[in-house]
């Protein structure tokens, strides 16, 4: 990251502050528009349902329980930070709100867009979600950016904004955003301080460093070689959904999290199959000749803490890091299966959705083991593939830009159930029958979709439903449910990872944008079963009571 003028970089930061999204004039009776939005609100809010974040604490040491608050108070920050990304300013606009359900809503939402139906406003006086949301100037153009001077127009960790000649600069993150930052920062080196951890004090401390430097591979690394921490967090910015103009610039978010030992451990064997899967995926060679990466790990957790990105509307229930490809090429990656919550989305979505959409006779297969692993094998298919074009167009992110999360989501998605398909033909799957991977994997697409198509993951579900819908991997009975060819089903996983593979491996852009807009959409049929599950009052999604207090801290 290049050194930036003091002069240039408080003007920039004045800029920055002065960048709160603004509402737009609305026409007709303010009164009434009010009102229809806060119905609106009202009526969205019930899609979400409570649950309390807690986990078993027992086991934890001194000095882990003394660490976790630290953890708790530096996450905080990081959700600030992506109020700040996502829509400006949050207690001004928080404050504004008169309806205690839309303001509610609106701290969901980290905005007044909702993120579960296609980014639509519930406040009074918004309009469309821009798409780089507050991470670029809301009246800037792919097009000026292009053609403007500025060196890091796609940079991972920073800011566009306007000087006070109006002219395109950009900001680090660590520039932008310093005072959060070097609170964040001393946090965590506080809780490095009580850490008797060796590797996670290590981490700690390169994290805090990081934050005030955007440099984290350093950081990366050591959290990968972390293996006996029996706590962790997750801090920083990491995913890049937020950034829906390029896809390129990461948001702030962080876990706190509690290891598993027990499940990590029942976990661990299945990273020895990754360069076995890697060289049996269903293509052609030039598509899977790179190598994932050897130190890869699967571990489980509970959650106890969601702050920022990953907290924004539909919650994250596992996680694959670090996302810098020459890290996972040449280290690999870390899954964390965040069991409380995957137990909780199954037991008050999941489940109620199977017994109103799965055929009765194919019910018996809906199964925890099968939903767990099912997420888990999405993230460990992260890993497998390419990240780099086999034509010269650079890496798959940069030749496919603002198209390439919602593909890299689908390919997770299908080459996760490719990999249970395998691992259960070898016999080192042993919980259940494949079925209950199939069927289970079927109900969790339904579960999804109802996350709306604006979202990575929401594109990369109506993707698969409409080209399963297609290959006659399921099909549609005439009481309203839905039964799995089990078959096809297999067949069409094959042909359809093959199908991602190509279009990573090619960088093909316009191959990926016609099949998108084919298969990316959700039809009347299949929107009207998502609408009786509304109207049997299935959550679509679940929000967090959490915190210090509610864990007894």
């Amino acid at each position: 990251m290049k050194n930036i003028p003091a002069t240039i970089a408080i003007a920039a930061v004045l800029a920055f502050t002065a960048c709160t999204q603004k509402p737009k004039e609305t026409q007709g009776s303010d009164t009434e528009k009010l009102s229809t939005l806060d119905s609106i609100a009202n009526e969205r809010l019930k899609i979400y349902e409570k649950v309390e974040l807690t986990a078993d604490l027992s086991k934890l040491k001194p000095y882990e329980r003394e660490m976790i608050p630290l953890f708790i108070e530096a996450a905080a920050i990081m959700d600030d930070l992506f109020w700040k990304q996502a829509f400006g300013e949050k207690e001004s606009f928080l404050a504004g709100i008169l309806n205690e359900n839309t303001r509610k809503f609106a701290e969901i939402n980290y905005g007044p867009w909702d993120r579960l139906k296609e980014d639509m406003p519930f406040v009074n006086g918004y309009g469309k979600k821009p798409l780089g949301a507050n991470l670029y100037p809301a009246d800037m153009t792919k097009d000026e950016l292009e053609k403007s001077d500025v060196e890091d127009k796609r940079g991972l960790y920073s800011i566009i904004r306007r000087n006070k000649d109006g002219k395109l600069e950009s900001i680090p993150y660590h520039i932008a955003y310093k005072e959060e930052l070097t609170r964040a920062s001393e946090l965590l080196k506080k809780a490095a301080e009580i850490c008797e951890d060796e590797a996670l004090k290590k981490y700690l401390g390169l994290r805090a460093e990081a934050l005030l430097s955007s440099d984290y591979t350093a950081s990366d690394i050591a959290w990968l070689d972390m293996k006996t921490n029996g706590i962790d967090i997750i801090i920083g910015p990491i995913e890049v959904y937020e950034d829906k103009l390029y896809n390129a610039r990461a948001s702030f978010e962080s876990y706190v999290l509690i290891k598993d030992m027990e499940w990590s451990k029942k976990l661990s064997h299945y990273v020895s199959f990754l360069k076995e899967l890697q060289k049996g995926l269903p293509v052609e060679e030039k598509y899977k000749k790179e190598e994932p990466g050897t130190d890869s790990e699967l571990n489980a957790y509970d959650v106890v803490y969601y702050a920022g990105d990953c907290n924004a509307g539909s919650k994250t229930i596992a996680v694959n890091l670090p996302n810098d490809e020459n890290i996972q090429k040449s280290k690999g990656t870390r899954r964390s299966q965040l069991k409380n919550v995957m137990k909780a989305k199954f037991d008050k979505i999941l489940v109620p959705i199977s017994n109103e959409l799965i055929s009765e006779d194919q019910r018996k297969y809906i199964k925890f083991d099968a939903f767990f692993a099912t997420t888990m094998f999405h993230e460990v298919a992260h890993g497998l593939g390419i990240k780099n074009t086999v034509n010269g167009k650079g890496t798959v992110r940069e030749a496919l830009a603002e198209m390439s999360s919602a593909l890299e989501e689908g390919k997770a998605d299908i080459l996760g159930l490719y990999m249970i398909d395998r691992l259960f033909e070898k016999g080192e799957i042993k919980e259940g029958v494949i079925e209950d991977y199939y069927v289970t994997f079927m109900a969790s697409i339904f579960r999804s979709i109802r996350f709306g198509a604006s979202s990575a993951h929401g594109k990369a579900n109506m993707m698969r439903f409409n080209y399963f819908e297609e290959q006659g991997a399921f099909t549609k009975n005439a009481n309203g449910t839905y039964s799995v060819n089990f078959q096809k089903m297999k067949q069409a996983t094959n042909s359809l990872s093959a199908l991602i593979l190509k279009l990573q491996g090619d960088g093909d852009k316009e191959g990926l944008k016609e099949i998108m807009d084919k298969m990316g959409n959700i039809s009347p049929d299949l929107q009207k079963d998502l609408d009786g599950l509304s109207a049997k009052n299935i959550p679509v999604d679940i929000i967090f009571e959490q915190g210090v207090k509610v864990l007894g801290l």
